[in-house]
């Protein structure tokens, strides 16, 4: 069940999205889908989703999102350069104009000292720019965790909506 508080968000992103001529597309591993879902349980929202990718497995992401094999092996599907490359692969396998991209350890097993549960790296592309990366560790049970990164990553969606510098 999606909350009335990320529901709001997620209108707010498709209204600002829609109001720039953006289209997006999502591309999702410890979020399993939940940012493309809270943003087609609006009304329209096809006017502006293009597509989500759900990579949950590292095969996923190389398969579909052009995230190279040795990339992952070198430094984690959890890493700034995943999140990154996810975000890139989002836009380069779509017609979207922006995309953002989440891989995290949500719990309760599978952190480390380096990479705790609840830590999210969020990338955020938008076609002719820069991928960006965010780096947050959310507290709480993996629905917690997994709420907290569809939050945000709705936000860096809302944040990218800007014109380009």
């Amino acid at each position: 069940m999606i909350d009335t508080a990320t529901l709001a968000e997620a209108e707010a992103v498709l209204a600002a999205c829609s109001a720039a001529g953006l289209r997006v597309a999502t591309a999702e591993s410890c979020t399993g889908g939940l940012i493309a879902a809270a943003l087609t349980a609006i009304a329209g929202s096809s006017d502006v989703m293009d597509r989500g990718f759900v990579t949950y497995s590292n095969a996923a992401k190389t398969e579909l999102l052009n995230v190279p094999a040795d990339l992952i092996a070198a430094v984690g599907a959890v890493s700034e350069q995943v999140a990154r490359a996810m975000a890139e692969g989002a836009l380069a396998n779509s017609a979207a104009d922006l995309a953002v991209s989440v891989t995290g350890i949500a719990g309760p097993d599978g952190g480390t000292p380096e990479k705790p549960v609840g830590l999210v790296w969020f990338g955020c592309a938008r076609r002719g720019g820069t991928a960006m990366t965010l780096r947050v560790v959310f507290s709480g049970d993996r629905a917690a965790v997994r709420e907290a990164a569809v939050r945000r990553a709705l936000g860096l969606l809302s944040e990218a909506t800007a014109p380009p510098a």
